[in-house]
Formats: structure tokens, sequence, C-alpha cells
């Protein structure tokens, strides 16, 4: 069955290799040849920073850092550089209660199954991460989908399912990952009022890069503190590793008392801790970085409403994997997108700007783009 399967996969232009890789800040190198790297999720450009040399010397001084933490945060694992982090992400989104998890990964695998039970519905995006598939799959909640950004279907579902259930959940992104499009927040939480609902948001590709000082769409929009549930990653625009829940505090409590996946993981060095901690105590001053992205995705799209995630469609498999190969010919590494990352026949490209690329290199990537042909 494994051998028909990675056969199967072959044929569909669909088999997935491992890549030797060695990234240095902007570009990749790939079998003794540089890219311009325009598939990294390091959105503000903070691995071509020095900031990470100034943070090593200064641990190294001080002759004692922990690189493991070989336990999870129930046990011993629960470092001052938890508290230390936690509080910094409470100040930053107006004193409302963090929680750090290992990655982002397990918080949406996890705080909708701790949350959720056989009286519950959870009304999702079409278009939500993997790892939140999963989530809604962990749980014992009933789950329906919704047409992607499509508020009349999902209030037609609030209409004719709110009453059966004692709490409903609506699940969305605030960017999404594989469009780049972002929800439509302000009326999902006029629908969210109306229905006596809750509000789970991701922010992973949000966060560090939009709204007051990196926040996210939430915080732009004025609706942060209608988000019952809001998460976001440390590995994308922090440069960092883990994630974090955005709650109050019974929320908070609930969930390190039945949110398996903080409960049964080995807590993250403090070492990665202490790196997220100083960085987000920059992102108010990385508004420079963050109007750098909007021009580069302007030099792009030709308009101001485009994200950082700018997906250029193929369609098929093959089609994506030639564009892919055109692309880093040209000395961009740009990569395919297939299902089930996405759904069948809507292949695609995907561009993942840096606030530290060129802007004459994005200009001529634009170029090469608008005159392919494909």
């Amino acid at each position: 069955m494994i051998a028909q399967t990675l056969d199967r996969l072959r044929a569909e232009d669909n088999f997935r290799t491992l890549p030797d890789l060695r990234v240095e800040g902007k570009y990749l190198f790939h079998e003794g040849k540089r890219y311009l790297n325009l598939s990294s999720n390091d959105y503000l450009g903070i691995t071509d920073e020095s900031w990470q040399e100034e943070f090593m010397e200064e641990i190294l001084a001080e002759k004692r850092f922990m690189l493991s933490n070989p336990s999870s945060r129930l046990i011993t694992g629960n470092s001052p550089e938890y508290r230390q982090l936690e509080a910094t992400l409470s100040e930053l989104f107006s004193g409302r209660e963090a929680l750090v998890l290992g990655s982002g990964y397990l918080v949406n695998s996890g705080v909708l199954p701790a949350l959720t039970t056989k009286k519950d519905l959870i009304l999702a995006d079409k278009l939500i991460h993997a790892s939140l598939i999963d989530g809604l799959r962990l749980s014992e909640a009933d789950m329906q989908r919704f047409a992607h950004n499509d508020l009349e279907h999902l209030e037609r579902l609030l209409r004719k399912l709110r009453s059966r259930y004692e709490n409903v959940w609506i699940a969305t992104e605030s960017i999404f990952s594989m469009d780049g499009d972002i929800a439509p927040l302000r009326e999902i939480v006029a629908l969210k009022r109306q229905y006596d609902c809750r509000l789970y948001v991701d922010e992973a590709h949000a966060f560090g890069v939009c709204g007051p000082d990196g926040r996210g769409i939430a915080a732009q929009t004025g609706v942060m503190n209608d988000c019952d549930i809001l998460i976001a990653t440390l590995g994308k625009a922090i440069a960092s590793q883990g994630a974090f829940v955005i709650s109050d505090p019974p929320i908070r409590d609930f969930l390190i008392n039945r949110m398996r996946t903080l409960i049964f993981s080995t807590a993250l060095p403090p070492i990665s801790l202490r790196w997220t901690d100083r960085i987000l105590h920059r992102l108010p001053e990385m508004e420079g970085k963050r109007q750098q992205l909007r021009t580069l995705s302007r030099l792009i799209t030709g308009t101001d409403h485009s994200t950082h995630i700018i997906p250029l469609m193929a369609g098929e498999n093959h089609r994506a994997i030639e564009m892919s190969r055109q692309m880093r010919e040209a000395g961009f590494w740009v990569m395919p997108i297939r299902y089930p990352t996405v759904p069948k026949g809507s292949a695609r490209v995907r561009v993942s700007l840096s606030a530290t690329l060129p802007p004459e290199e994005i200009t001529r990537f634009a170029e090469l783009w608008k005159n392919a042909g494909w």
C-alpha cells in the first residue's frame, strides 16, 4: 500500500522531498546556487539584523543558560522566562492573559478540543489552517464549515443551528496562509454578538506585521477584545519558536488544566523564551518594516489591498511545478503549493515577502511574473 501510494503521488506531480538548504538572511543556498528567498515566514527580516549576535553575546557573558527544558510546564519546565514572556504578551494585548505553548500546531490542535463538549458547535471558515482542522477533528463538538469569508453563509448556519447548541464557536484566520486575504472580522464580530457566539481568531500570519505595534488584524480593526480566543505563532514574523493564546483568566486556567497539547508537551528552552521576549519589546519600533512590506507587496500586485502573502495561481500541479522551476532559474526561491495543502485544481506558487528584500529585485520578480505568459 505504501509503494502504491508513493507511485500515485509521483504520477500526480504530488510527491514531496526534503531539499538540502542553507538560509542566510534574505538569501537561500541550494546545490551551490544562491537564491533570493521569497518563501520565508521571516516577514520582518529579523534574521538579517545583528540582534542575534548581540543576544548571544549577552547570553554567553552570563556563562549559564539552558539550551533545553526537559520537562513539561506542569512538572519542572515552567521557568522564570515563561512568566516574563507571558507578562510581556499580556502587556502588549492590553492586559489580557497569555499562555505560551511549543508551536502553533499545538495551540490550534489543542484549544478547541479542551474548551468544547458534545453540546457545542464549531463553525469554521472553509480555508482555516490544517492544524485547526485537526483540532476540530479531535473535539467532541459538532463542526460545520462556511464558505470562505462568506458572511451570508455563516449567518444562514447561525440562524438554522444556534438554538440547538449550548455554545457556538466561530473559527477563522485573520490573514489566510495560502491566499493572503483578510477575514472581515468586524462583520464576524457583529454576527457573534447577534447570535451570542464565541470567536476564535488565528493571527499567525498577521502578528508582528499588521495593526498597532504589530498586534494583528483584530487590533487593527478594533475588535481584539471581542476575540474570546486569539492565537498567534512566534515562529514567523518574530523569528523564534512557540506560539501563544490570548484569552481571559478563567479560560487560561481551564486550558492549563484541560489542554492536552500543553499538559503532555516538553517546555520550550529558556534561551528561546528570552529571545522571543527581546523581539517582542522591539515590535513597536518596527513600523518602518511593516510599511516596507506593504510597499513590496504593491510592487508585485499594483494594489494597496494585498498583503505580504501573494498567491500566483497555476491550477494544475505540473503547471505550479514549472512556474516554480522557471522562477528558481531566474534566482528566486518560490515553491509550488499543491494538494492537500490547497484544494485540488488550485495549485499555485506562493510568495512570502520579507521587509529586507531589495525593492529592485522585487521589481525584477514582478516583471518576470507579468511577462512569463502563464
